[in-house]
């Protein structure tokens, strides 16, 4: 789809961006920088760039359409909001070869179901995005990173307690027993935000690289092969006793796990807890014997499969990707 590409269409005033989905994030995200916005769901782009035109190669870029198909979002999604969120409306070609639209390039033009919000995280299974409508952001006026020391049951503390405050805390992070506050907003709110939570002030430049890597998945934490669990819990639940090692983001919502404990043990716990567990990072040996996402409960399993059935009833666009009953 990396051909049907281009910005369709960007009004800086009305903070709405719609581009076809073969555009590289890299592309918007130059666009909007020029007039001071961006995407506030920091959507990671986890690829090489692409090479120079004319050159070898497939090209490695991410694009607007694989963004809102696979549904991540990065450090900023906890204060900002998801992909989804985001979404004001799509252009879709379902199984049937029929060019769908669904929602507008406004904020409120919705009556009954949001299908084109639908779309996101749908990894391609309901049908083709073909151009997409976004709502963006004003960049922040100013920004400072802050780290502070502490165990994990302390961290996951401070991160829900701080978020019951008037705090411009737009990210946070906790590894190895550090943990890691992005402020962002007016100048006067970050400066008052610094003085009363203390700790370490990182300089700009290594804070930004700090965000970027995280986002990217870059980080130390991330490397190597050991198996990546995604874990998506409330925020308030206490530290889970589990093998290997742990990264927390989004106030503690999303804790990521590396290891090669017991599938369903870590499933269990998961779900114990109110949550999910994601294969995220596996051998395709293990994504198919344990499958990459949580089990369904029979209800919800009955309506992806109704949903599946509706946009693509052959089951053209890949069956079996998200789960092997569709």
């Amino acid at each position: 789809m990396r051909p049907c590409a281009g910005i369709v269409a960007y009004d800086p005033t009305e903070l709405v961006i719609t581009a076809r989905c073969g555009t590289p994030l890299a592309e918007i995200e130059a666009v909007l920088a020029e007039r001071g916005q961006r995407l506030a769901f920091e959507p990671p782009h986890f690829a090489l760039p692409s090479p120079p035109r004319g050159g070898a190669g497939g090209g490695g870029e991410a694009t607007l359409g694989g963004c809102v198909a696979a549904g991540l979002s990065g450090p900023g999604r906890a204060s900002a909001g998801a992909v989804r969120d985001f979404v004001l409306g799509v252009k879709l070609l379902n199984g049937r070869g029929e060019v769908l639209n669904f929602g507008g390039q406004v904020m409120k033009n919705v009556a009954g179901y949001d299908v084109s919000r639908l779309m996101a995280g749908s990894l391609g299974t309901l049908g083709v995005l073909l151009e997409i409508s976004l709502k963006v952001l004003p960049r922040p006026v100013a920004e400072a990173t802050l780290r502070l020391e502490g165990p994990q049951a302390k961290a996951i503390e401070l991160m829900n307690r701080l978020a019951g405050k008037p705090l411009p805390i737009s990210a946070t992070c906790w590894c190895d027993d550090l943990l890691t506050l992005r402020l962002s907003g007016a100048r006067a709110a970050v400066v008052a935000a610094c003085q009363q939570l203390g700790g370490e002030l990182l300089a700009a430049a290594e804070a930004s690289a700090f965000w970027r890597e995280l986002r990217e998945q870059q980080s130390a934490f991330f490397s190597g092969d050991p198996i990546l669990w995604r874990l998506s819990l409330p925020s308030v639940t206490p530290a889970l006793d589990l093998p290997g090692e742990q990264l927390i983001e989004w106030g503690g919502s999303l804790r990521w796990l590396k290891s090669h404990g017991d599938v369903g043990s870590i499933r269990e716990a998961a779900a114990q807890a109110g949550g999910h567990a994601t294969l995220f990072r596996a051998s395709p040996e293990l994504k198919l014997s344990s499958g990459v996402f949580h089990p369904l409960p029979l209800a919800l399993m009955a309506l992806h499969r109704r949903l599946k059935l509706s946009f693509d009833p052959q089951g053209i666009f890949n069956p079996g990707r998200m789960y092997p009953e569709f």
